[in-house]
């Protein structure tokens, strides 16, 4: 039987150039000293997306002056490709050397670099120092003999004009009449220097060891916009368990706030046993709905459907609807279960069971989830367990769903996670999964090396400028950029930040601005963020009275005091700035007020500049001076450039480098400027694209 867990690495591929000489010939002389980007040297993939360049620069050089060839080389991870395409690298400084490739589709790759001493462009280089007529003549006599072998590696026309180029030069250097000026023109000759390159001496090429992992992602693992609904709660009347029908009819909405993800909570049945009442009630009335994060009862479990909310059908039904409106639904994988799903009756030994013959429930002290029982990813069937959890993942894209949120991944077993995601994405690359772990540092970055292709972040708790400048400079900048996607979140239906239990307008629309601007993915838990639902359950708690976790809850999603129009045009404005759909580019601006943030996104082409300048304070009017060279937004020094506020349709003039604005937190509290430049008549500014 065919060892489905196995994670044993690849084996070392032979030399690139078919000789069978290894890297480590002792005629060998390249040196390549490192590769990047790559991820622990290539023990987990860096995440790109499909048709997007990806830039390798190695650190390459050799002993002495001779001249050395690097060749980027990369090649599709599958059993059917072994051939390697490969892009010259070009120097830059200080032996770097810099190439880019382009994934032509969704799938994993290898990448590595390869390097040689080159003994014609060595000799061409030198030549072109020669001056002294016998020294050139000499040097053409062994230019001809380079010609030679060259000829002797190539076929056809090739071949046959590199023998008459070498018989010619080497004729014409034995000659004592013959012009030394024309000798060393015809030993310089562009062309056929061409052909001799298109058949290098590699014989002592050398090879970086490792080649590097790659993972290329659909666009949406980089840029998406998520929008959180509770089905249960979507019903039309106060008190009236919601369905998928009555979902749908809520997708018009939802789409034209310019969302491209609907995310679900937990859609299962949920348990009896134990089940938790409104505000996390120990005991639960005979009417309440309880967790949907408890998973499983009598009607089934990971792979069932909570009955209230409609059948599978339904569900269906639902995705094709979504689909109509350019939403995708994603689904909360949550690897738990209620004391009364199926698995623990028919796998007892998938639990941890305490001396007192019950299973251990979920803590998180002084936090207890007496209706929640965590799966033992140490027990003896670990095999078993991994195979069935993975078969949730199978239904689920089996019905057409390909975006996962995981529900606390850091507390299940690391391994699981870097096989179980690599064998869905090899059989269904376009999946996309979601890593919801607030946790330490390394452990989120470790979740990210080992698969998952975006992840929470800090970004609730970061609400200063220093915090927020130091954040997401660390977020959009190497190594974690490589590999690490954050999702911005001001909420979660967990999360009710201080910050934002006031319910002021100006706080939301901030918070809303800096999530949808400094990230290229981020998501709101809705209709909370939407209706600034802010009544905490007690002091100090970030966890909503009345918490839609516990209960079926009602929106008024009539209420004039909507947020709704300002995410539609936050979000239109992501839609149609390319430089705000993606991660790198970001850098912070310096303006003389603390309680002003700015900073400027480019798209990798420079032709998209967007600048945002967001006020801090949600009470006072605040003023300052933000730096901004022309030069890095493309315009001449002297020349004026107009900035238009896309979120309130201004536009104004700056000139020179720095510029003074003004934000009042009770009408608009931030700007989202593009950039535009004029062109021809002083009077006619165009987009900057």
């Amino acid at each position: 039987m065919k060892n489905i867990f196995s994670t044993k690495p690849l084996a070392a591929a032979s030399a690139l150039d078919g000789t069978g000489i290894g890297f480590d010939h002792g005629a060998s002389r390249a040196v390549i000293d490192a590769v990047l980007p790559n991820v622990d040297n290539g023990r987990f993939a860096v995440k790109c997306v499909a048709g997007e360049r990806v830039t390798v620069r190695a650190h390459c050089f050799t002993d002495g002056h001779d001249v050395l060839r690097v060749q980027l080389c990369w090649r599709a991870q599958d059993q059917n490709q072994k051939e390697f395409r490969e892009v010259p690298m070009k120097p830059l400084v200080n032996d770097v050397w810099e190439a880019a490739f382009s994934p032509p589709s969704v799938g994993r790759y290898v990448y590595t670099v390869v390097a040689w001493v080159d003994p014609f462009e060595s000799w061409r280089h030198e030549m072109t120092r020669r001056v002294d007529p016998q020294d050139v003549r000499i040097a053409a006599q062994v230019g001809a003999l380079e010609i030679a072998a060259a000829a002797a590696r190539a076929e056809g026309s090739d071949r046959a004009e590199l023998q008459r180029w070498a018989t010619e030069l080497d004729a014409t250097a034995a000659n004592p009449g013959a012009d030394v000026t024309s000798l060393k023109a015809l030993a310089l000759d562009d062309e056929y220097a061409d052909l001799v390159r298109r058949h290098p001496d590699r014989r002592h090429a050398v090879r970086h060891p490792v080649e590097l992992p790659l993972v290329a992602d659909r666009e949406r693992a980089r840029f998406s916009t998520w929008y959180e609904l509770f089905p249960r709660s979507a019903g039309t009347m106060p008190g009236v368990h919601g369905t998928f029908r009555d979902v749908e009819a809520r997708l018009p909405a939802i789409a034209a706030m310019g969302f491209d993800v609907l995310y679900f909570p937990p859609i299962h049945p949920v348990g009896r046993m134990q089940r938790k009442g409104p505000n996390n009630a120990l005991e639960a009335g005979p009417d309440d709905v309880g967790s949907p994060w408890a998973i499983g009862a009598a009607e089934g479990g990971h792979k069932s459907i909570l009955p209230a909310l409609g059948t599978e059908e339904d569900f269906r039904h639902l995705l094709a609807r979504a689909a109509d409106h350019g939403l995708e639904i994603a689904l909360d994988i949550a690897f738990q279960c209620a004391p009364d799903h199926p698995y623990v009756k028919a796998h007892p030994d998938w639990f941890r069971w305490r001396p007192d013959g019950t299973v251990q429930y979920a803590e998180n002290p002084p936090k207890k989830y007496q209706d929640i029982y965590p799966f033992n990813f140490e027990c003896e069937d670990w095999r078993g367990l991994w195979a069935e959890l993975k078969s949730v993942f199978d239904h689920w894209i089996g019905e057409g769903v390909r975006i996962f949120r995981v529900d606390n991944p850091h507390t299940k077993a690391f391994p699981f996670w870097e096989w179980v995601i690599g064998e869905v994405k090899r059989e269904h690359p376009d999946t996309i999964f979601l890593a919801e772990a607030f946790t330490r540092p390394k452990v989120m970055h470790r979740l990210a090396k080992l698969g998952f292709s975006q992840s929470y972040t800090y970004f609730t708790w970061r609400n200063t400028k220093e915090e927020l400048q130091a954040y997401f400079t660390e977020l959009s900048t190497a190594p974690g950029i490589d590999y690490f996607r954050p999702n911005a979140w001001p909420n979660t239906p967990d999360i009710l930040h201080e910050q934002l239990q006031t319910g002021e307008p100006a706080v939301y629309m901030s918070r809303l601005v800096l999530a949808a601007t400094l990230a290229a993915n981020y998501g709101i838990y809705g209709p909370a963020y939407e209706l600034r639902e802010h009544l905490p359950r007690g002091p100090g708690s970030e966890e909503y009275l009345d918490s839609e976790k516990y209960q079926l809850r009602h929106w008024n999603h009539d209420d004039p005091a909507s947020l709704a129009p300002f995410i539609a045009r936050v979000n239109r404005i992501r839609r149609e700035n390319p430089a705000l759909q993606r991660d790198r580019g970001l850098r912070f601006l310096h303006v003389d007020n603390d309680q002003l943030l700015a900073y400027a996104k480019a798209s990798p082409d420079g032709d998209n500049v967007v600048v945002t300048v967001v006020n801090l304070d949600p009470h006072n009017a605040q003023w300052g001076w933000v730096g901004l060279e022309p030069a890095s937004v493309g315009v001449k020094d002297g020349q004026p450039f107009q900035m238009h506020d896309l979120l309130s349709g201004q536009r104004f003039t700056w000139q020179g480098d720095w510029h003074y604005v003004r934000l009042d937190p009770h009408s608009v509290p931030a700007h989202i400027f593009v950039v535009r430049r004029r062109h021809g008549d002083e009077r006619d500014f165009d987009y900057f694209l």
